[in-house]
Formats: C-alpha cells, sequence, structure tokens
C-alpha cells in the first residue's frame, strides 16, 4: 500500500505555476525562455514513449495509477515532483531518470502532465446536433435551425445587402449562401493563395459599409512569405497530434470585389507586413474587422507567439489597429508621431484578439482576446492604451508573475478555465426582446454561446447559452433580425481530433419562441 501510495505521489502536481518553474530552471540550464514550449512538447513525447507504458493515457491509469488524476491535484508541489521524478521511488517499479533527463527537460514533462489534466477535467461532451434543439435561457426561449451543415471550419461571416451570406473557410475557400439559405455549389474563383495549417488559412471577412454602391469586401488570410520555397518537412502533412515545421508566414489584409463571372478581384491591399516580420510559428494571427461608421476601418493582429512584439510599437503584431476605409492612416492616429512606431496602431498589449463590436448605447469599442493557460478577456478598447500582454495576465504564462501594472488597463471580464472567445457581437434588434443590447461571445473551447448584459463598461450579468453544439467562431444579425452563428465540429481534448484540424461545421440561426 505504502508504495503505491508513493508511486500516486509522484503523479500529484500543485495548480502553481509549472511553466514558470520549467522558465527559470530553462535559463539556469543555459536556455532561453522561448524554449519552454519546447520542452513541453518533449514532456509530452516523452511521456507517451516512456510513461505512458505504465500509467496509461487518461483517467483509468494502466499497471501504475493515471498521471492525470486531477483528485491528486495539490498534494505536491513542482519541486517535490520534480524531486520524486528525479530520484524514483524505492521498492516500486517507478526508476529515477535525473541521469536521463536533464532538470529542464523534467519540468517539461511536470508541465505537460499540469496541462493534460487540466484538458481532461474540461473535456466537451459529445457534441450534439443543434437542429431542432430548444433552448431556454433565463431571458429568451429559442430552437436552433441548421441553415446549412456543408461548411469546414467556417471562421468570418458577412451579410450583403440583398440578403446573400459571404462566409469564409479556413482552407481558403470565400463561399455563397444565396437568400433561400442555400450553400453555392461552387467557391469564389481566383482567391489569393492561402497557407492553411494549425491557426493559419483564411480568416475573416467584411464589407465597405457603402457596399450597395462600390461592391468592396475586405478579406484577411494568411500567405507564406514571399519567394519562399517549401522544403520537404514544411510541405508533409502533419500526423495527428504533430506540428512539423512550417514556412513564414503572416497575415495579410486586402479588400476587392467578386465580378459577374464568382471571381475575386483584388482592389487593393490594406496590411501586408514587412518580409522581415513573417515568422514559421503558426499561431496568433488575429484576425477581425470592424467599422466606425466614420470612414475608419479598425483590425486586430496576434501577437504571432511570441509575447515581447505585444509590447513593442515598432512592430504591427500584438495590437488593434486603426486606418481609413482605404488602408491609409488617420492623422489623429495615437502614434502617428511617435518616431519607429508603426502609424496604424490604435491599441497595443494584446495576444490574440479575434472579436470586435461596438457598443450602440454607448460608442465603447469592446474587444475578445485569447488568454494562454486561462485568462481569456474580455477588454474595453481605447485610444493609446496598453492592455498588458507581455507583462500581466489573467492566465498562467512564464515568464509572466503579475497579474496587474501601472499603465496597463484590466480586462472588464476574464474567463479560466479558457473559453477561446473568438468573435463578439452587440445584439441591437428586437427579436429577442430579452436580449436586445447584450454582448454575446462566441467561444471555441468552451464550445459556448455566452450572453453578457453591459452597462457602461460593467457586465451587469452573465449567461452560457449553450455548450455542446461545437466550437463557435462567429455571431452576426441578419437582415431578418436574427442571430447566425458559424459552427465548427469539436475537436481537441476529449474528440479523438487534433485540436487544430480542419472539421465540418455548419451555419445555425437561431429562431425565437414565446
Amino acid at each position: 500500500m505504502r508504495a503505491g501510495r508513493a508511486i500516486v505521489l509522484a503523479a500529484l502536481f500543485a495548480a502553481g505555476a509549472a511553466g514558470l518553474l520549467a522558465d527559470v530552471r530553462a535559463q539556469r540550464n543555459g536556455m532561453p525562455p522561448g524554449d519552454v514550449a519546447d520542452l513541453a512538447g518533449f514532456g509530452e513525447r516523452t511521456f507517451a514513449s516512456v510513461c505512458a507504458g505504465c500509467h496509461g493515457t487518461d483517467l483509468s491509469g494502466g499497471r501504475g495509477p493515471s498521471l492525470f488524476d486531477a483528485r491528486l491535484l495539490g498534494a505536491r508541489s513542482d519541486q517535490q515532483l520534480h524531486d520524486r521524478i528525479a530520484a524514483g521511488v524505492t521498492g516500486t517499479e517507478m526508476p529515477a531518470f535525473g541521469n536521463a533527463y536533464s532538470g529542464s527537460q523534467i519540468d517539461g514533462i511536470i508541465a505537460y502532465l499540469r496541462r493534460h489534466t487540466t484538458e481532461i477535467g474540461q473535456a466537451p461532451a459529445p457534441r450534439a446536433d443543434p437542429a431542432g434543439q430548444v433552448i431556454h435561457s433565463r431571458r429568451q426561449a429559442f430552437r436552433i435551425d441548421v441553415v446549412t451543415d456543408a461548411l469546414e471550419t467556417p471562421w468570418g461571416l458577412a451579410f450583403l445587402p440583398d440578403g446573400r451570406l459571404l462566409v469564409t473557410e479556413r482552407p481558403g475557400r470565400l463561399r455563397i449562401i444565396d437568400r433561400r439559405g442555400k450553400l453555392l455549389p461552387e467557391p469564389v474563383r481566383n482567391l489569393p493563395k492561402v497557407w492553411e495549417r494549425q491557426d493559419a488559412g483564411m480568416l475573416d471577412v467584411a464589407i465597405h459599409p457603402r457596399f450597395a454602391r462600390n461592391g468592396l469586401i475586405y478579406l484577411s488570410y494568411v500567405e507564406m512569405a514571399p519567394g519562399h520555397v517549401l522544403t520537404r518537412e514544411e510541405a508533409r502533412p502533419p500526423l495527428p497530434g504533430e506540428h512539423p515545421g512550417s514556412p513564414p508566414s503572416m497575415t495579410v489584409l486586402i479588400r476587392g470585389r467578386i465580378n459577374a463571372r464568382n471571381e475575386w478581384v483584388t482592389d487593393r491591399e490594406i496590411f501586408r507586413a514587412p518580409t522581415a516580420l513573417y515568422t514559421a510559428s503558426g499561431s496568433h494571427y488575429g484576425t477581425r474587422f470592424l467599422f466606425d461608421g466614420k470612414g475608419h476601418l479598425f483590425f486586430s493582429l496576434g501577437d504571432r507567439g511570441d509575447m515581447a512584439n505585444a509590447q513593442r510599437l515598432d512592430t504591427p503584431l500584438g495590437k488593434i489597429h486603426r486606418v481609413n476605409e482605404d488602408g491609409s492612416v488617420p492623422g489623429d492616429n495615437p502614434f502617428v508621431h511617435v518616431p519607429g512606431a508603426v502609424p496604424s496602431i490604435w491599441s497595443y498589449g494584446h495576444r490574440n484578439p479575434e472579436g470586435l463590436a461596438f457598443d450602440p448605447a454607448t460608442g465603447l469599442l469592446w474587444e475578445s482576446e485569447h488568454g494562454p493557460a486561462g485568462g481569456d478577456e474580455i477588454n474595453i478598447i481605447e485610444k493609446g492604451h496598453n492592455y498588458g500582454w507581455g507583462v500581466v495576465s489573467m492566465g498562467m504564462q512564464p515568464g509572466i508573475v503579475k497579474r496587474e501594472a501601472p499603465g496597463m488597463d484590466q480586462p472588464i471580464a476574464y474567463y479560466t478555465p479558457t473559453i477561446a472567445p473568438s468573435g463578439i457581437h452587440f445584439y441591437r434588434g428586437t427579436r429577442y426582446p430579452g436580449w436586445t443590447g447584450n454582448l454575446f461571445v462566441a467561444g471555441l473551447a468552451g464550445q459556448q454561446l455566452r450572453r453578457l448584459a453591459v452597462r457602461g463598461r460593467a457586465v451587469m450579468e452573465q449567461e452560457e447559452i449553450f455548450s455542446r453544439f461545437g466550437r463557435v467562431r462567429a455571431i452576426a444579425t441578419g437582415p431578418d433580425g436574427l442571430l447566425y452563428l458559424l459552427l465548427q465540429t469539436a475537436t481537441g481534448p476529449g474528440t479523438g481530433v487534433d485540436l487544430t484540424s480542419s472539421t465540418p461545421g455548419s451555419l445555425v440561426r437561431l429562431v425565437p419562441l414565446p
């Protein structure tokens, strides 16, 4: 019994910062902090090849106990765990690994155990079919109607004045759904070549406020660095759970039109980063568009996996930008006269913002942002303000130990565990009387639609409307005054599908009931 308990203790780890401990030891062992992510990958690979044979890969365990039992969290510190793995457990099958792995590598194993235990605990229930589901929320009952289920990883949507709908699919397509709700079989042709892997692909779509007169459409997508030739490693399809080497890539924003032959014709580039900023990271591209009705376009860009970018004014990454509708820079932007600063920056200190919406009651600009391990944020964006990423976070991130700091705005709301907020939208209509003026937040990891009742700068009430129909990417009000959502079949922990895999998606609408 004592030996068995000793083995169990090797599975315990505190809810403290295993990642921070890995960062400290990485520096002590001569490795830069940026290599901590590689250590976590080492931990995952090592667990699969060395530990899983005895301990299993889920809560059922194996010859030894499961190392992902959340009930045992907090019984030992990360340091105690580290010492136990290094020294082994005398009289059991648990050998000493101190001579096999460095201190940093052992901390990578601990970081993986901690992360995966959390993922197992948050594993979603099997996805339910949304078609015809009736939901009674606090302030509004409704039925879910499926408009089409023939999409693939839908990302952004924009209604046209005539009732048609544009939808982007991450693999690189722009689709049209007609006024009767029928998905046209042929995607728009002649789109720019899109690099699609992990978070990269075709992203958001928006139409010009005067689309009925000028027909202009805005697209954001990810491209491979111009002139780059794929290596064999970069070109091969990734195996499940694997992220092979990727080419340097970056978000690009363009505007154009769809001609009578269903072909895309580019009018101009709105944003293109210098080639030197293209990076092999496959994460944190942003992007979301939002017009202010005053001749300006706001758009968001992620930090591209390097949090230092968020605090630097000489890079566009980790920022929210404000440009004129043609991509030129307004003269009253906050950093337009700061030497070396990117003039389009409106706010900075952002990690990966994917939601933007104006509150019609106050005119305040609200934003949603992915946190690291927890700490997803809902912010009110102010001209020239710093939102802290790279220095402070409500989540856990190696290298960040503060939750607040002078001169850095705090979130209006934050979420731990993560819900992975994507698109946000204020409902301005009257079809759902109990929801008028409320902010809706789409959640990816949380598979949820969340409603926030706001007053001024405060959230007065929150409600999870649903959380079982797959990843919710974006939400918009249609010409009929109903809410339309883009859903994607769930990926990630508990699904058997890699988190960043492309999966079937659908467009649904919420039909109010008495």
